[in-house]
């Protein structure tokens, strides 16, 4: 109800007079916001999302296109206040219900036509968060993989084996931080990597079973299934063993990526979307030649294989309702996903995989790192879906990502988690 309530007053506010802030001349010039997560414009899915918008630019003069880029918490603020106060025409959005569900009622964005895209080569179901109530209202723009990056040449320099089972990556930390260096460079205090760590972990021990599980936990605000408490479990014993820095639970994504970027932490959870650190020359040569991944290991007692893994659609792109230019603002985001731009600048640039088929870019000169992560998602034997933390409402949500440190360092039980999570869902 209370998400139905703020859908009708955003709705509302932006009937009564707010619009988009993009500008048509009256001699035919357009001005285009483009507002993105990407605030990277010189490296991955920054790079990208630039060339393609200087390329649009030069091939259309009559067009201007202004970006805001911001960092994905700053992000999500500011797009609350601009489903206020007049959205810009082209946003990144996520494909997922805690974030999607709320925007679509509020009616901040505008319905694409679904056949428009029939020959844009998307992967099998990768529309699917993008739509709601039968109605297509974005576009994904990758095939996300929880990533456990590392750093080869030290790894080879120590005689670490990369883990096979869950149990054995505890002990590796132990090894790791004998000498001196971090186990596993983790950015806490955003919350929702360590969500999607949990998500990851949970898909380890329940299997298949995963979506089921956390869709009825969301569903009946009741989280006391015997998987979620023993995948929560494991969350705090890892922390318990060392295998995060000291100050995990406060630390940004940035400082996380630097840890591992510097050659100070031998591992880095993240997303595959930074699979272009094997091509950043801001990393050092030594660091960026030797980045390898390998996905979550099993549990033991787990119901899920290796080959299991934790993937989905996640991050893309959608057009204002509001704007006063939607044409031009659709035919923009129709160039974006044409084959030949997003997807193939995409895997050439080295930022993870594409929710379109790239398979007709693949040159043989790609990194070693991002054919580990072609490799894992062409075996993959399954794959999670929707990280849990974006498998609800934004309340809860807001719970998971916020509440997940304090269950992690031990300042509350395991039960006392998944009870405040639970009841953030009713």
């Amino acid at each position: 109800m209370k998400k139905k309530m703020l859908a009708v007053v955003l709705a509302a506010v932006m009937t009564a007079g707010c619009c988009s802030q993009a500008v048509m001349a009256d001699d035919g010039d357009v001005t285009l916001k483009v507002f993105s997560n990407l605030p990277d414009r010189k490296n991955g899915q920054g790079l990208v999302e630039q060339m393609i918008i200087d390329e649009y630019m030069k091939e259309n003069p009559n067009v201007k296109i202004e970006v805001e880029a911001l960092d994905e918490e700053a992000y999500k603020t500011k797009f609350k206040a601009y489903s206020m106060e007049g959205m810009p025409d082209v946003v990144s959005i996520w494909g997922q219900p805690a974030f999607l569900d709320e925007v679509v009622e509020a009616g901040v964005l505008a319905e694409l036509n679904a056949d428009d895209y029939a020959d844009y080569k998307f992967i099998e179901g990768s529309l699917n968060g993008f739509t709601y109530d039968g109605k297509l209202y974005g576009l994904p723009r990758n095939t996300d993989v929880a990533c456990i990056y590392y750093n080869q040449k030290m790894f080879e320099d120590n005689g670490w084996e990369v883990p096979a089972t869950y149990e054995e990556m505890l002990a590796l930390a132990g090894e790791i931080k004998e000498k001196d260096i971090v186990p596993m460079a983790m950015a806490g205090g955003d919350g929702w990597p360590m969500a999607v760590y949990l998500s990851d972990v949970i898909y380890k021990v329940a299997g298949q079973d995963y979506a089921d599980i956390v869709s009825n936990a969301v569903k009946l605000g009741d989280f006391s299934d015997e998987n979620l408490k023993k995948a929560t479990e494991l969350l705090k014993e890892a922390a318990d063993a060392g295998l995060f820095q000291n100050g995990y639970d406060s630390q940004d994504y940035g400082t996380a990526m630097n840890l591992f970027t510097n050659g100070q932490a031998a591992m880095f959870y993240m997303g595959s979307w930074e699979s272009s650190m094997a091509l950043n020359e801001d990393i050092p040569e030594e660091i960026r030649t030797n980045i390898r991944m390998f996905t979550m290991p099993v549990v033991e007692g787990g119901k899920a294989a290796a080959t299991d893994i934790a993937a989905w659609n996640g991050g893309g792109y959608a057009v204002s309702a509001d704007s006063e230019v939607k044409e031009e603002a659709v035919k923009f985001l129709n160039y974006m996903y044409q084959p030949d731009k997003l997807s193939k600048y995409g895997w050439e640039n080295g930022v993870g995989m594409s929710a379109q088929d790239q398979s007709e870019y693949m040159t043989g000169e790609e990194t070693e790192l991002q054919m580990q992560i072609v490799d894992a998602v062409n075996q993959a034997t399954s794959v999670s879906g929707t990280p849990i933390n974006d498998c609800g409402p934004s309340a809860f949500k807001t719970s998971i990502e916020s509440e997940i440190q304090s269950v992690s360092n031990g300042s509350v039980s395991a039960e006392d988690f998944l009870a405040a999570i639970g009841a953030a869902c009713k």
